[in-house]
């Protein structure tokens, strides 16, 4: 088996990586890695780095020297030039892990999401087409926008035109676009659209991490706060926070990828009440000044004090869309049938993975 990965140095990425590694080991032939420079750091060595983490399995690191065999790490200046580096005799499964996440609502914003969510993964289709045994997308649960109540894996064939953000809107589309142009070229398409991620539930160290991101921003925020101010933070109490543990995600997807799946969400089976999951993590970060409200806190005249008007113009522009949602639920039988989601009380998941970023002072690994 071929395979070519964007994303590797990403928060789910990596953990597709080692996922892959794990469980494709003796029939993976070579693994192609497609990364950026970042500051000082080749791609080369931003995946050594990875490799030699702490946070990788007892598996990886015994098979190290064995892996570096199959891990073949590409530039991604030659990103979409793939005659330059790949065996061209050989057909390659095509997993588009990367993404611009960017919940920005600000008009100014829709060009650049696009860009790089659509406009990019449409070149990269065309780029690689002819090289392609089926091409993977890996999306967002929340692709299909505001639309309410039990949703199915097909998303595709559902018109949404209420989105919360330009990268839902921009997610979606590239979607679309990929089953269509799929079907016209002959290629197996597949989406797979995670929920929001949080720290591994089945691995060492449990609640890891590698980015801290949508909760852990709302936690962060408020851990760091030196304000004595009082706040009330606006959100439905019928709404429901789905979260995902990462590893979780990626041991789905290393499963599914070759198989004849054409759409699934990779979602909790339940979702922890949106009320009572912020007092927990507030409650978490020692954050207890505050009230949660239905009623409208957006304008200027409304806000009371400095942190809530602070709130509303950074963090919460992005948030309180989601915080404010009807409430969705997925259908996971097919999901269950794939891997089953494991046990676990969400709130007592949900306090110790901000319990984790707290203790390693929510800072990001530097891969």
């Amino acid at each position: 088996m071929h395979i070519i990965l964007t994303g590797a140095t990403g928060t789910l990425g990596s953990q597709i990586f080692f996922s892959i590694l794990e469980s494709r080991f003796d029939t993976l032939e070579k693994i192609y890695l497609i990364v950026r420079k970042k500051n000082s750091s080749s791609p080369q060595t931003r995946i050594n780095n990875i490799l030699e983490s702490p946070v990788v399995s007892d598996f990886i690191r015994e098979h190290r020297i064995a892996i570096s065999k199959k891990v073949e790490v590409v530039d991604a200046e030659k990103f979409l030039e793939p005659q330059t580096f790949i065996d061209e005799t050989k057909k390659y499964h095509f997993i588009h892990s990367a993404g611009f996440v960017n919940l920005s609502v600000d008009p100014n914003s829709k060009e650049e999401i696009f860009k790089e969510n659509l406009t990019l993964t449409k070149h990269i289709f065309l780029a690689y087409k002819s090289y392609l045994s089926k091409f993977i997308y890996i999306s967002t649960a929340f692709s299909i926008g505001k639309l309410e109540g039990f949703l199915s894996n097909n998303y595709v064939d559902t018109e949404q035109n209420e989105y919360r953000n330009f990268y839902e809107a921009s997610k979606h589309a590239a979607e679309k676009y990929l089953v269509k142009a799929g079907e016209e070229a002959e290629i197996p398409i597949q989406i797979l659209r995670p929920s929001v991620l949080g720290g591994n539930i089945m691995g060492n160290p449990n609640f890891f991490i590698s980015k801290y991101m949508v909760f852990y921003l709302f936690a962060k925020f408020f851990h760091r706060n030196t304000s004595s101010d009082f706040i009330r933070i606006q959100a439905n109490k019928d709404s429901l926070l789905n979260i995902i543990p990462t590893d979780y995600a990626a041991k789905v997807i290393a499963k599914v990828f070759d198989t004849t799946v054409q759409q699934l969400n990779i979602v909790n089976s339940a979702g922890t009440n949106i009320f009572n999951g912020i007092t927990k993590i507030l409650e978490t970060v020692d954050f207890r000044n505050f009230k949660l409200t239905q009623e409208l806190v957006t304008t200027a005249s409304e806000f009371e004090n400095t942190l809530e008007k602070f709130y509303y113009k950074t963090i919460g522009v992005h948030l309180t869309p989601y915080l404010t949602s009807l409430p969705q639920e997925w259908d996971t039988t097919l999901l269950e049938s794939i891997l089953p989601i494991p046990k676990y009380n969400l709130e007592d998941y949900l306090v110790s993975t901000v319990e984790f970023a707290k203790t390693n002072g929510f800072r990001n690994q530097r891969w």
